[in-house]
């Protein structure tokens, strides 16, 4: 199972009435769940191990202790979940001091980096080191790991990351492995695969519905989470197949 990492961007519609969340439709050309609906989020990539990449935050030793994980593998996850929400829907979590973030990463120049990273003529590091940026790993809580099925041609470990959109920034589908991007009540799109009208992996349907029971976005953010790998597995049920998961 391939390493990677997903972002559920979060952020409070101001009607007091729990969050919305950023998703994805996946390109039906896409190898991997096709048509379906996501959170930013992919596998890790070589550099991402980078260890000169302007830290901020939780130190990776701090984080493979969250992640369960040696300290190198932990600096590619958190580090493969920044690259790939900014590279997805062009969030950035960084910003020029430990205790900012980019206000505004709209425009030309900021889609160059984003096709830079894309295809790989450079790495998030060292975009980061040439802006004079840091990562702020500080703005990511841990909130789910889930692995493939075995019985799947295309296996990826994924840790669930989430942050709260930036304040000034906007997120867009501007991906080519993207059909269509919106932000979206999570009781709505649970609603919508019941109605047949989207399809959800597990781990997105489980995110999902923890989500919906939340209310107060910076405190769930800032409260500890007892995080457990889950690894569905297929069983059949009612004359179908279903996958069965211990949550």
């Amino acid at each position: 199972a391939r390493p990677s990492a997903t972002v559920m961007l979060l952020r409070e519609p101001g009607s007091g009435a729990g969050v919305e969340v950023f998703v994805l439709r996946r390109a039906a050309t896409m190898a991997f769940a096709p048509g379906m609906v996501a959170f930013p989020g992919g596998g890790v990539d070589p550099r991402d191990a980078d260890p000169d990449v302007p830290w901020a935050g939780p130190s990776p030793r701090r984080w493979a202790a969250l992640l369960g994980t040696e300290e190198t593998v932990a600096r590619e996850l958190v580090i493969a979940a920044a690259r790939e929400v900014f590279e997805e829907c062009g969030v950035l979590l960084a910003g020029p001091t430990p205790e900012s973030v980019v206000a505004d990463v709209a425009g030309p120049a900021w889609r160059a980096e984003r096709r830079a990273l894309l295809d790989r003529t450079q790495s998030f590091g060292e975009m980061l080191t040439r802006l004079g940026l840091v990562l702020r790993t500080d703005l990511m809580a841990l909130r789910g790991h889930w692995t493939t099925p075995v019985c799947e041609p295309r296996r990826y470990d994924t840790r669930f990351f989430a942050a709260r959109m930036p304040h000034g920034q906007r997120a867009d589908g501007d991906s080519s492995e993207t059909e269509r991007a919106s932000w979206a009540r999570p009781a709505a799109v649970l609603q919508a695969q019941e109605q047949g009208r989207e399809i959800l992996l597990p781990p997105t349907q489980v995110m999902l519905e923890h989500l919906q029971e939340v209310d107060d976005l910076d405190a769930w953010l800032g409260a500890p989470a007892p995080v457990r790998q889950v690894q569905p597995w297929p069983v059949e049920h009612s004359g179908g197949l279903w996958m069965r998961s211990p949550v």
